[in-house]
């Protein structure tokens, strides 16, 4: 049975910074795709970054570029998502997803890409 587990949101000022973690069971990381996206108050869930299968390097969203990192440890089987200068518009819940195959291109960006989930974690940022 495959889980992810979320943790490390909370509540920042403007400017401050996070470390998601998502632990995943049932799965091994390099299996295929990881990904991070977010759902923030009364919108859709949106991609914010994605590592592909094959070492390919990790895809961030525009809005979080320069700011966000995803990484992840094969032995811990742990997703990371750092994130810095945070700002109002980073506030959502953040989910990490797992494909479990190899994947690649646009679907990799897409929600519906994705088989598996974590429950999610809150992020707030004030202003």
């Amino acid at each position: 049975q495959v889980q992810l587990g979320e943790s490390g949101g909370g509540s920042v000022q403007a400017g401050e910074s996070l470390r998601l973690s998502c632990v995943v069971s049932g799965l091994m990381l390099n299996d295929g795709c990881m990904g991070w996206f977010r759902q923030p108050p009364g919108k859709e869930r949106e991609v914010v970054a994605v590592i592909f299968s094959g070492g390919i390097s990790p895809y961030y969203a525009d809005s979080v570029k320069g700011r966000f990192t995803m990484s992840q440890d094969n032995a811990k089987r742990t997703v990371y998502l750092q994130m810095s200068s945070l700002k109002s518009d980073d506030t959502a819940i953040y989910y990490c997803a797992a494909k479990g195959a190899p994947c690649g291109g646009t679907r990799a960006l897409r929600a519906g890409g994705y088989n598996y989930w974590g429950q999610g974690t809150q992020v707030t940022v004030s202003s």
